[in-house]
Parts: structure tokens; C-alpha cells; sequence
């Protein structure tokens, strides 16, 4: 019966492009179209229908990792982007708008993130073996959206653009404090310290990441200039002259956006300038998917613009700036996935087939929510003065501008 159920809910979602099914009483039923080339999907257990059927967005994920759902020739990044481009343009199919109206609803909950399971959450993703992060990252682990000011830059160029780029809008000058609230390995508040002469306070959660953070600082011999702490950023005490946020505000979740943002207004200088950088989501408020939220981040949540914004106009701060970068996180993404297959032997000595299953699906949906399903990044620059930075943003160009001249003099 499951199995009926589930045929006819594949026959309603794919239009655009073609799928097999094959059941595990042996059935092969097609969709989709007719003159596409399909990707084959092979059903193992009979009680996969009834799971996917009643929770589809956790069940597949569940179904790749436990080898009871398999993709002929394992092109699962075939069978994701189909099902995303169908989902995408009917929505509406059968119960699938149900399930996320009612993930919405409880949403608040799944997101509540007083200190204690903040830690927790971090440790569940982040204090994972530093072998597993060196074999997909670049060199600096850089483990946020990467900036490809040009099609042929490499992920290694582009992490050092974002980088740039940041420390363009924070409008940094010597000595000027500046808190890292998320600082991961220490990659950004090393590069402020050495390239701009700041003084780097940063704060994270994992514990692997503050040791690794530490021992680069003294390894570099900017040790004093970044000094990085394990620590809440609703513990931090003084006031900055600059604050920056990188892919932390993911994990903060609905709940403690006001106290996010309060938090960042009473660290801030009155002449101050902040940078939150941000996944977001362009196509108006949801909630987390499911397999997201249980393996990969939990306590997680990338939101719409108009929920950030309706919290900062409240908390005495001036948006200065709004950028979007659409497709550079799909091309981030893209590239530590094609590193994370070249390198999956070594990955394999680390951890077992199920976890390699896992860390590959979430690669592929990642980068497949951003190049299909309205996932982009948003960086918001903030002040609590209107004239704490420039009224243009020719300051972000001018380097550019004057090395052109130069080589155009030449």
C-alpha cells in the first residue's frame, strides 16, 4: 500500500526531468519525462515508502546513509537536483507544503539555544577530527562562503578575497579592537591581526577550535594581538571598535535574534562598525530541513532578510550596507565536495562508510540549496551612527581603482 502511496506522490512531483524507481519487490515504475536521461533510484526496504512518505526531507537523507536507498552509478547529486528542481517549481505537491507549514510551527522550539546546548550543538559539527576539516577546506580552514571575483580564482584565492573584503567594510585602522564573535580556527582574527595591525579578541564554542586557534596565534607570533577565547558571545565584556560575526549566526537561532543583537549594540563603540555574514534564505521565512537539523546542525537556522531586519531596526542600529552573494556558496561548496571525493580513502581511515555517506549528502544539499532552493548569503554592515562610514561604497573599490591606474601608467 506504502509503496502505491509513494508512485503516486513521485508522479505528481516529477515533471522536469526523469526518474526509476525500483522497488523492492523488483517493480520499475518511470517518471518525469519521456526524452530525458533518468537518473535510477533503487529502494531496498519495504518500510522506506511509509518513511518517506511521512517525513521525505529526513527519511532520504536516513536512507542514503543506511544503504537501504541507492543511486545507480551513486550519482545521488543527479537524484538530489532533480528532486529540488521539481520541488521548486510545485511546491504545492500533494502534502510536501504541509509538512514544512508545520516544521514552522515548532520551529521556535528546535531553535532554542540557551548557552549550555549552544555548546552542545557546536560540538556535535565542530569538534569533529581536524584530519576531516584539512582534507576539504583550504589551508586557512576557512569554513564559510569563499568570494570568486573571477570564474578561474580557486578556493584558496577566493577564501583570501572574502577575507579582503571584510576587512574593506569593517574599515579597519591600526589598534582598533575588534571582536570575532565565531571565530572558528582563528583563520579571519589572524589575517585582521597581521594584514590591518588590529587587536583581535575571538570567541567560539568548540573546543577544538579554540586549541587549534591558540596554537596558531603563537605559532605565527601574534599571540597578544589575537587572543582567542572559549566562550559565549553573550559573556563578553568591554566594547569594540569593530564586530564581525561569519557563519555563526546560523547557530543562533528565532529566539535569541533580540538578545543577538542587543548583545552586539552593547559591545559596539559609539563610533563603531559591525559585519554579520550570513546563509540566508531568499524566499521569505521557513525552517531548517529535517536531516539538517538532526545530523549536521541542530539547533540551526538560515533566515530570510526580513527576519533579521525587523530585529536589528529595534535594537538601535543603522543598516549601513546590505550585499547578497548568490551563487559563490554553491562554488564553495562545489569545491570542497569534488576535495572531500578525491581525498574519501583517507576520510574512510578516519571514520566509517555511514558518516562518509553522511558528510556527502550534506555537501550535495548544501550546494544544491544554494544553486535551486533560494539559498544566498547576506552580508549586513551595521553602525550605530548614520555617518560612521562612507556615504558610498567607492571605499570598497578604491584599492582596486588606484592598483588599475597604476598598471595602466605602467
Amino acid at each position: 500500500m506504502w509503496a502505491r502511496f509513494l508512485s503516486f506522490f513521485l508522479s505528481r512531483l516529477v515533471k522536469r526531468g526523469a526518474l526509476i524507481a525500483i522497488y523492492p519487490d523488483g517493480r520499475s515504475m518511470r517518471y518525469g519525462e519521456a526524452s530525458s536521461l533518468p537518473v535510477t533510484v533503487r529502494f531496498h526496504a519495504r518500510s522506506l515508502s511509509r518513511k518517506l512518505l511521512i517525513n521525505p526531507d529526513l527519511a532520504l537523507g536516513e536512507a542514503y546513509m543506511d544503504g537501504t536507498m541507492t543511486v545507480d552509478e551513486d550519482d545521488l547529486y543527479r537524484l538530489i537536483e532533480l528532486l529540488m528542481i521539481n520541488l521548486a517549481h510545485q511546491r504545492d505537491v500533494w502534502h510536501y507544503r504541509w509538512l514544512a507549514r508545520l516544521r514552522q510551527l515548532y520551529r521556535g522550539l528546535a531553535q532554542f539555544n540557551p548557552t549550555e546546548r549552544a555548546r552542545r550543538n557546536v560540538a556535535h559539527h565542530y569538534d569533529l577530527s581536524d584530519a576531516l576539516y584539512d582534507l576539504f577546506l583550504d589551508a586557512d580552514r576557512q569554513y564559510s562562503c569563499a568570494y570568486f571575483r573571477k570564474p578561474e580564482d580557486g578556493l584558496e584565492v577566493a577564501q583570501e578575497n572574502k577575507k579582503a573584503l571584510i576587512a574593506a567594510k569593517l574599515l579597519l585602522e591600526p589598534d582598533q579592537r575588534v571582536l570575532d564573535i565565531g571565530c572558528g580556527w582563528g583563520g579571519l582574527g589572524l589575517h585582521l591581526a597581521r594584514e590591518h595591525d588590529a587587536r583581535v579578541t575571538g570567541v567560539t564554542l568548540s573546543q577544538e577550535q579554540h586549541r587549534i586557534a591558540e596554537e596558531r596565534a603563537h605559532a605565527t607570533g601574534l599571540a597578544g594581538r589575537a587572543d582567542f577565547h572559549l566562550q559565549d558571545y553573550r559573556q563578553v565584556d568591554g566594547t569594540f571598535d569593530r564586530v564581525v560575526s561569519v557563519g555563526m549566526f546560523e547557530h543562533v537561532g528565532i529566539p535569541h535574534y533580540r538578545e543577538f543583537f542587543a548583545t552586539l549594540h552593547n559591545r559596539l563603540a559609539d563610533d563603531g562598525v559591525a559585519l554579520l555574514h550570513t546563509i540566508g534564505r531568499a524566499d521569505g521565512p521557513g525552517a531548517t530541513n529535517p536531516w539538517i537539523a538532526k545530523y549536521i546542525f541542530p539547533g540551526g537556522y538560515s533566515p530570510a532578510l526580513s527576519e533579521v531586519l525587523a530585529v536589528i531596526e529595534k535594537a538601535g542600529l543603522y543598516v549601513t550596507d546590505v550585499e547578497v552573494w548568490r551563487l559563490h556558496y554553491a562554488e564553495t561548496l562545489k569545491a570542497w565536495r569534488e576535495r572531500f571525493e578525491v581525498n574519501l580513502d583517507q576520510i574512510q581511515e578516519i571514520y566509517d562508510e555511514r558518516f562518509c555517506r553522511m558528510w556527502r549528502f550534506y555537501l550535495i544539499l548544501s550546494e544544491l540549496a544554494f544553486r535551486h532552493n533560494g539559498h544566498v548569503i547576506f552580508q549586513i554592515q551595521l553602525a550605530k551612527k548614520q555617518d560612521a562610514v562612507p556615504l558610498t561604497r567607492e571605499y570598497l573599490t578604491a584599492g582596486e581603482t588606484q592598483s588599475a591606474l597604476v598598471t595602466s601608467a605602467a
